[in-house]
């Protein structure tokens, strides 16, 4: 089971060979080069224009601004939590809906996936935002970050439990049916147990694209790390501190998130 795992991870995942790790290697160190460059000559214009001063930092050496930025953090991975469980549900069903034996089910289903797949996640906020309320429906303001990042994700989710359900031999389902099972209890006591180890580090890697588009809930108020910074902006006037330390923030989760895709694998 271990080695049939093993062969279906390398499906997935394409490991690079030799020639191409010392590639990569290469070709990592020569780009450094000019990003430090980078880096210095922006660290220069900074200085030259006085946005290192200590004014726009010292905020930071209390304890009250890193308290509000861990109460924007919690909204954050609240939001992100939120729709990633929702598109998790509704990723499976239209992943059934989409290897279903019935025609105008997989069309439909294909067509959901294709939709939310190819709309861009700012117009669905938009639209919970400036449509739904309309319609008399209040929506608490999580719900109207976390439902349309989620219905963005969905069609994701479900062409990789779709990607995990292939990957499974069909002996599995033969050697099932040959035992007198029914289709629907040899797909979820046989096939999709087995889909859904295979597509554990997709699903990982997939929040780090859903933390990121949690970054529009600006547009309702929602009170997630960036909102949480533009209060800071604009109470203490320093725009650069405060994104680039919020800019480290949101790599050092989407890098743990990474590593945790990693380690399952």
């Amino acid at each position: 089971m271990k080695n049939e795992k093993n062969n279906i991870r390398d499906f997935l995942y394409d490991e690079p060979g030799p020639r191409a790790k010392r590639r990569i290697i290469f070709w990592t160190i020569v780009s450094l080069f000019p990003i430090a460059f980078l880096l210095y000559r922006m660290a220069v214009r900074f200085q030259e224009n006085g946005q290192l001063a200590p004014q726009y930092w010292s905020f930071f050496l209390k304890y009250t601004t890193w308290r509000f930025i861990g109460q924007g953090l919690l909204g954050t991975l609240e939001a992100a939590l939120t729709a990633g469980a929702i598109a998790f549900v509704i990723g499976f069903l239209l992943m059934r809906g989409r290897i279903s034996r019935s025609g105008i089910l997989r069309k439909i289903s294909a067509a959901l996936i294709e939709f939310t797949r190819g709309v861009p996640t700012l117009l669905f906020i938009y639209f919970f935002f400036l449509v739904v309320p309309q319609t008399g429906l209040k929506l608490p303001s999580l719900l109207r970050i976390a439902l349309p990042v989620a219905i963005s994700a969905v069609g994701v989710v479900a062409e990789v439990f779709r990607s995990g359900v292939n990957a499974v031999p069909k002996g599995q389902t033969e050697a099932a049916l040959s035992l007198g099972m029914r289709n629907r209890h040899v797909f979820y006591k046989v096939v999709f147990p087995q889909a859904f180890r295979y597509v554990i580090p997709s699903l990982i890697s997939e929040i780090v694209i859903v933390v990121k588009d949690t970054t529009f809930a600006y547009v309702i108020n929602f009170p997630d790390l960036m909102q949480n910074a533009k209060v800071l902006i604009s109470n203490y006037d320093a725009m650069l501190p405060v994104y680039l330390v919020v800019s480290v923030i949101y790599i050092l989760i989407n890098f743990l998130i990474n590593q945790l895709a990693r380690a399952v694998r």
